[in-house]
């Protein structure tokens, strides 16, 4: 049996404002370079099939099964590190280890030695979100949350929008040269020159990180004493079990939502590409927009209705909008079908469909910090993390694959295989995101009353 959870009187203050948003700002940039070095993978895709002789669903194996695998295994272990040890630690030297990881893929001889890196880098990112999302939670009120951890959030499009932006112009330059002499490392594949210009940053960032000041545990299980609780691994357990359904529907909503959305960061360049002859530079660029200017629209969007909801007094607002825009994006992804004859409806679909996809994530994750106290937040997190990512990871780059590979066994099918993993996760996230919200509320109600 642990200790009752503190009482608003007994929470340490809060960091200031100003160096909360500090805090934040540094955390998005991690989380966009993280993306940078998850995503770069899509634009090369030709290349990387073309050296290694591989199909695609070897590159939806690469893009997702390769990357979350070990994401997966180690954050559950580093959850439980986060809830006891100091957050911006973890976060730097994963940070140092998945940039390295990411130039270590440069100097892969084939596709098992890629497969390995990708790996490596999985391991690394997997230190990010557990520690920020804690770190964040104890920096902001409950009404904030929501626009904080939507911020945040939109490192995953900034840095998707700048990996496309960048990276198509950098294939583009780079295919007129198919080997570049590199000091160290002689000649290599032009593609490879981009992951080490990608993972280099994030050694500078990943320093920096380790210069910011903890922000105090508030909303802890304390000892009768008053002192912060050690809580066992039974008694996590026990805390998340007592929340299983509102903490249940927020992992498997996240991982639909996950699928959709590692699907269309992964295959909807190369649709483009496939559909109308695109070259990489312009594909780079549109979707580069598109996914730049919609899905941060749309984390901050989703951010703010989940504030406002919340202050107005609906405890289910996070789910709220997670189940409204997930219906809404089933609807849309549902007419790319039709639309797929004609590029400029394909690229206002993607433009809308990405909105819709990133208002969920910043206030479910803040959702789940307010119904969990601080000695289980960032081990809840890992296993939120674990189902949302793993599936949405593996399922997400595989699923549109196994279509074209088997069901349509055409690469000019790819559209239609992206459309329809699109419509089915999108409505399943619907469904799970609705369910929850009953069961969200009641725990709600006993953590903040």
């Amino acid at each position: 049996m642990t200790a009752p959870v503190a009482t608003p009187s007994a929470l340490p203050a809060a960091p200031s404002p100003t160096y909360a948003w500090y805090t934040v700002f540094v955390l998005t940039i991690c989380y966009t370079l993280a993306f940078i070095d998850r995503q770069i993978l899509g634009l090369m895709i030709g290349p990387i099939k073309a050296e290694f002789a591989i199909s695609d669903t070897q590159v939806g194996l690469l893009g997702g099964f390769a990357f979350s695998v070990f994401y997966s295994i180690v954050s559950l272990p580093l959850g439980r590190l986060v809830d006891r040890v100091g957050r911006w630690r973890i976060i730097g030297l994963g940070v140092l280890f998945w940039s390295v990881m990411t130039m270590t893929c440069a100097v892969a001889r084939g596709y098992p030695g890629l497969f390995l890196a990708r790996m490596g880098v999985g391991v690394g990112e997997a230190t990010l979100a557990p520690a920020a999302v804690s770190a964040i939670s104890d920096s902001f009120p409950n009404d904030k949350l929501g626009s904080a951890m939507s911020v945040y959030g939109i490192g995953i499009y900034l840095g998707s929008g700048l990996a496309l932006l960048l990276g198509g112009a950098v294939v583009a330059s780079l295919a007129q040269t198919p080997l570049v002499t590199l000091p160290l490392f002689g000649d290599v594949a032009s593609w490879r020159v981009i992951f080490l210009v990608v993972g280099l940053p994030g050694v500078i960032v990943g320093l920096w990180v380790l210069t910011l000041r903890e922000p105090p545990r508030r909303k802890a299980i304390l000892t009768q004493e008053g002192a912060l609780a050690v809580l066992t691994i039974r008694q996590v357990i026990a805390e998340i079990g007592m929340r299983r359904g509102a903490v249940a529907g927020i992992a498997i909503g996240l991982m639909f939502q996950a699928i959709a959305l590692y699907a269309y960061m992964l295959w909807s360049p190369e649709m483009l590409r496939r559909s109308f002859g695109w070259s990489a530079q312009s594909t780079g660029l549109v979707m580069g927009a598109i996914v730049l200017i919609g899905g941060t629209a749309g984390m901050l969007t989703g951010g703010r209705l989940s504030d406002r909801g919340l202050r107005s007094g609906h405890r289910d607002a996070a789910l709220w909008v997670a189940t409204v825009s997930s219906v809404v994006g089933f609807l849309v992804f549902a007419t790319l079908l039709s639309a797929l004859g004609s590029a400029n409806a394909t690229a206002g679909i993607l433009f809308v469909g990405v909105f819709l996809l990133a208002m969920p994530a910043g206030s479910c994750y803040a959702a789940a910090q307010m119904v969990l106290p601080n000695q289980v937040r960032g081990q809840a997190m890992a296993l939120i993390l674990l189902v949302a990512n793993f599936g949405g990871l593996t399922l997400g780059p595989l699923l549109p694959a196994l279509l074209n590979d088997y069901l349509f066994v055409s690469d000019a099918a790819l559209g239609r295989s992206l459309a329809i993993t699109l419509a089915l996760t999108t409505l399943s996230a619907a469904v799970v995101f609705d369910t929850a919200r009953r069961p969200y509320r009641r725990h709600h109600h006993e953590l903040n009353a």
